[in-house]
């Protein structure tokens, strides 16, 4: 009973009202004879649909998560944390600005790999926009309160994206003589970073975190209800494939 409500209830909200809408608009079309145009809003709007259910967006989004598994050992000199967003102006225990989720779960990780192997931490990530927080020096003041000491922590606070996080990240690397990197970033994410930090002729250590999809991957009948977050993990796949297309063949 209570699966069945919040698959009612997913209908009644963005985006699954909309899916019905465009179902009902291309029932009353077909109604009129005009047939090509009700087909045409039904295939589309049927795409959209799948799209928007974890069932599809699951299997697309653990595509790209699967592409790395953890290693055993931590065999680098270093460990790069990749930004993923900041909040400027957000209430802190100390100060002002946050990191974002996905962040914050990347903060997690390099600080526990920190606690079992002490490696000097390198955070990528600049104020990409004029009213978000620099993403550096936020992790920084975040690690000291996990009893991470302040030399132990590089920061790179001018990058924009990921193109720029391996760049900069390199050249600190190269002055401190860091040649084998744990990278620490999204597992959707690990992909295209990897990629970029080739680039610049530097192998990582994948060590992927903020994972959006189980392990195993099941399937039930709640899968096929329309979902916000469904649709942004879709979205967010797109995303990635299409940078890492730029990053393999035109950058």
């Amino acid at each position: 009973m209570i699966y069945a409500l919040k698959f009612g209830a997913s209908l009644l909200l963005p985006p699954g009202i909309f899916i019905l809408i465009m179902f009902g608009v291309a029932g009353w079309l077909w109604r009129k004879n005009e047939r090509k145009p009700a087909l045409a809003i039904v295939t589309v709007n049927l795409l959209f649909y799948l799209l928007s259910t974890w069932w599809i967006a699951g299997m697309m989004i653990g595509s790209l998560e699967d592409k790395y598994s953890r290693p055993d050992n931590l065999e680098g000199d270093c460990i790069i944390m990749l930004g993923g967003g900041a909040m400027a102006g957000t209430p802190a225990l100390v100060g002002n600005g946050t990191l974002s989720c996905g962040a914050e779960s990347r903060l997690a990780l390099a600080a526990q790999l920190y606690h079992q192997k002490p490696l000097p931490i390198i955070v990528s990530g600049g104020q990409v926009y004029s009213d978000s927080g620099n993403e550096a020096q936020i992790a920084k003041r975040e690690f000291s309160f996990l009893g991470i000491p302040e030399k132990d922590v590089i920061i790179e606070d001018k990058s924009l994206n990921t193109r720029q996080n391996a760049i900069y990240t390199a050249q600190i690397m190269q002055e401190k003589g860091f040649k084998k990197p744990i990278l620490v970033t999204s597992a959707f994410h690990m992909e295209r970073s990897v990629l970029n930090f080739q680039k610049e002729g530097i192998e990582p250590i994948p060590f992927p975190t903020d994972f959006r999809t189980n392990q195993p991957r099941n399937f039930h009948l709640n899968k096929l209800e329309p979902s916000p977050s469904a649709l942004e993990s879709s979205t967010l796949f797109f995303r990635e494939k299409l940078r890492s297309f730029v990053t393999r063949y035109i950058e």
